[in-house]
């Protein structure tokens, strides 16, 4: 893939499918920043690795949700770099719970570290992508953001939000060719899908056309290519990979 700028911030990256974005931004040539809220040794073992497959990264802890601590973090990368090229916004929670059992203090908890996070990192990125004339971001949504889910109101705003949000940003940014576009996983494989039952498993994949369920690398082949510039002419669309659950 051809990429213009020379590199990446992702959020939320030490592990999980920021990682998998990580590893295989870093195969294509960029720079990756690895953000991490906690467990630095996590986020050294990735940077780690990837340095040992011949690729660029470094390690930079912030907390996705305080904004100074953003804008902080993005001016070290541009004066470190001498630009910021692209922003993946990751970070995120979840917590859940019947919404009538919810408290107010646990829906919003979600829809900072997932809502609020995004758009402190939109929007500080917008600020220096204007000024060098490109750059590209893909925010990392989820199929319950599109369909809902019972137990996840929270996250299903958040997530929801995050999908309107960036068609707002990408109409703000057109202008300069700043592009925003958002990629939706329904079921990946993860530590938590392992934990499932394997009868539940099996109702989950049964509702899946592909029959199986996705990787973090599938996931990061989408962001790749909409960050990439391939997909130049592409802005506020929302790329579904979820095996065709939701279509």
């Amino acid at each position: 893939m051809k990429f213009y700028g020379k590199n990446v911030l992702i959020t939320g990256s030490s592990k999980g499918i920021g990682a998998d974005i990580a590893r295989l931004l870093a195969q294509m040539g960029l720079k990756v920043w690895i953000n991490y809220r906690s467990k630095p040794e996590v986020a050294d073992s990735l940077k780690n690795s990837i340095e040992k497959q011949g690729g660029k990264a470094a390690v930079i802890c912030f907390d996705a949700t305080n904004e100074a601590q953003f804008i902080e973090a993005l001016a070290l990368i541009a004066n470190s770099d001498g630009e910021l090229g692209y922003l993946v916004n990751n970070a995120g929670i979840t917590n859940d719970k019947l919404s009538m059992r919810m408290k107010v203090e646990e829906f919003n908890a979600v829809l900072d570290a997932n809502l609020l996070s995004c758009f402190i990192g939109c929007k500080e990125a917008l600020k220096i992508m204007r000024k060098q004339g490109y750059g590209s971001v893909v925010n990392i949504a989820s199929i319950i953001g599109e369909i809902g889910n019972i137990g996840q109101c929270n996250y299903a705003a958040s997530k929801g939000g995050m999908i309107a949000m960036t068609k707002s940003f990408a109409k703000e940014g057109g202008s300069k060719k700043i592009r925003f576009n958002c990629v939706t996983p329904g079921f990946i494989q993860s530590d938590m899908t392992n934990k499932l039952k394997e009868e539940i498993q099996q109702s989950y994949i049964a509702n899946i056309p592909l029959g199986c369920f996705g990787s973090g690398e599938e996931v990061a082949g989408a962001v790749a290519f909409l960050l990439s510039d391939y997909a130049n002419y592409i802005t506020g669309e929302v790329l579904k990979v979820n095996g065709g659950l939701y279509m």
